[in-house]
């Protein structure tokens, strides 16, 4: 039997109700060993486990801890994550799920869960006391996914999108539209407002349609700002890129914003994704709200009248 350790190991922490557990069984399904509230002080003598024969041992390991397992000690497990990181037996790396306290307490009432810190309390003492332990983590984090306005599926996506090629590429893009209407995305790195473009909404024949369609670039192309605008948006891209891969950052996230999310965002987004994979660079692409509407009536013209429709 063999007893190499795997060449990754990723330590998922962070808010209790935040989504490890769909963190885990995501990076399970994905084929990943998973190991959920193991005490950080065993850690070597699992990675000394023989494996069963015919078992790779190659493939990547995901730990899952928090406050509730044993012997947890935030400032101990970062000072060993930062021991580890040039470690020849693998290279440990931490992703922090966090979470507004306001939703948190909305999934806890939701399931009618106790908080594990506050068993006779309220929720919402049980998350600021975890808040407080769990910092150190946060900020040691080379990941952190905040999962505030995050579905199961979407978290999900995201899981695979980062993890599934780690080890391989040294850094993931994902490209991304939205609509300001609808709030921003919480886990863009770099963001981008396109509201400055003349809107194809008020042109009728192109309202119906959106950025992935010609008749709505060329217009959206007819504006006296497009060219130098998005050139040097694309410039900016190209320079920091290079950069944050040097820097050892595992995955970016590029967000385009109009109005609503269905024309100018989708075909600057387009074409940022067309131009990186172009540079060598395999974005993923995704379009928020493209296809979102409201009681016959887009995001765009509610919002540009001042009435939010009702979601």
């Amino acid at each position: 039997m063999k007893t190499s350790a795997p060449d990754r190991i990723l330590l998922v922490t962070g808010m209790s109700g935040a989504g490890k557990s769909t963190v885990l069984n995501t990076l399970e399904d994905m084929g990943w060993e998973v190991v959920d509230n193991l005490p950080f002080q065993l850690l070597d003598r699992l990675l000394a486990t023989r494996a069963p024969e015919g078992v790779s041992t190659q493939r990547p390991l995901a730990l899952g801890i928090d406050s509730r397992t044993r012997g947890f000690d935030a400032d101990l497990i970062v000072a060993r994550v930062k021991a580890m990181g040039g470690d020849e037996n693998g290279r440990l790396s931490m992703l922090f799920m966090d979470c507004s306290g306001a939703e948190l307490e909305r999934r806890y009432s939701e399931t009618r869960r106790r908080h594990p810190l506050a068993a006779d309390r309220p929720a919402t003492d049980g998350i600021a006391r975890e808040r407080e332990l769990v910092a150190p983590l946060r900020r040691g984090a080379e990941h952190i996914i905040d999962t505030t306005a995050s579905t199961t599926n979407t978290l999900k996506q995201d899981i695979r999108a980062r993890f599934s090629e780690w080890g391989q590429a040294p850094m993931s893009v994902a490209v991304m539209s939205f609509g300001y209407s609808r709030g921003v995305p919480r886990n863009a790195d770099l963001m981008f407002d396109m509201r400055f473009l003349q809107n194809p909404y008020w042109v009728p024949e192109l309202r119906p349609q959106s950025g992935q369609q010609e008749p709505v670039a060329a217009y959206i192309q007819s504006d006296p700002a497009y060219d130098a605008a998005v050139c040097k948006i694309e410039d900016l891209i190209l320079t920091l890129l290079p950069r944050y891969g040097a820097e050892g950052k595992a995955y970016v996230t590029i967000a385009f914003g109009c109005t609503g999310g269905r024309h100018r965002s989708v075909h600057v987004a387009e074409r940022i994704a067309r131009l990186l994979a172009n540079q060598g660079f395999a974005p993923t692409l995704s379009h928020r709200d493209l296809a979102r509407s409201v009681e016959g009536r887009s995001v765009d013209e509610a919002a540009e009248t001042g009435k939010r429709p009702s979601l």
